[in-house]
């Protein structure tokens, strides 16, 4: 699918500027026909729509039912290391489906997945992610690893965290993990668990690049919630900083 944005302020300066922006998607979407049709081996279809990208993306997916959204990290201003692009953020804040988001470049990136983190809080969520691997690997080799991150509650509120409130958060973490993996089982998915410590978009960055991790598979809503406007910061800080694709459940 091509989006091609409509201002009126720039097109009756230069009214020929969306029929060459139209017919540029259109070429685009043919030559992208040609060159993966007999790569996947399958039909593919194509649209080229006019719209504001962010909106006319979840449109058509709920028109065409589909259950995925697959897309780059982008957006007209492009990405910096802290904000993820406009169209990127918009589009899974209002897609019917999981959003699969790639960063460019990413060579590597085959579309196989043999090493996948799963961040776990045991919201809704993050319980919908662990069962999404079961459909997302490959093969009989792939592993999960279901990871939680133990908030530094004193740098929020400024507690001070004795031995005993450090037992009772590992015990709690210990417990969210265990809940996780019980997750994967019933899936028929064997998981790893790992617990970390600190700010968790960091440390899910962190763990992915140190297992070798080629997904990462997590919740739109981040550790502070999400509100109908603004991408929870956790899974926004993820996408922007992890070397591997980013698969957002909703």
């Amino acid at each position: 699918m091509h989006a091609v944005f409509f201002d009126s302020e720039e097109f009756s300066i230069s009214p020929g500027q969306l029929e060459d922006r139209l017919c540029y998607g259109k070429e685009a979407c043919e030559k992208a026909v040609e060159d993966y049709s007999s790569d996947f081996g399958v039909e593919i279809e194509y649209t080229v729509v006019q719209g504001e990208p962010h909106e006319v993306i979840p449109a058509v997916a709920r028109e065409k039912n589909a259950d995925l959204i697959a897309l780059g990290t982008y957006g007209r201003k492009g990405i910096r290391r802290m904000i993820m692009g406009s169209v990127t953020s918009g589009v899974i804040l209002s897609s019917p489906c999981d959003v699969l988001v790639v960063k460019k470049p990413c060579e590597d990136c085959t579309g196989e997945y043999r090493r996948i983190l799963v961040p776990f809080d045991d919201s809704e969520l993050s319980r919908k992610a662990v069962s999404r691997v079961v459909n997302i690997s490959n093969n009989g080799d792939s592993s999960a690893t279901i990871l939680y991150v133990i908030p530094r509650y004193e740098e929020m509120v400024g507690f001070y965290r004795t031995g005993a409130i450090e037992e009772r958060l590992r015990e709690e973490a210990t417990k969210v993990v265990l809940g996780g993996e019980k997750i994967a089982a019933a899936e028929g998915v064997t998981a790893n668990t790992v617990i970390e410590e600190g700010n968790a978009a960091e440390k899910i960055v962190e763990t992915a690049r140190g297992l070798g991790s080629d997904l990462i598979v997590l919740g739109s809503h981040g550790w502070h919630g999400l509100d109908k406007t603004i991408l929870g910061s956790t899974t926004e800080r993820v996408i922007a900083n992890a070397n591997v694709p980013v698969l957002v459940v909703r």
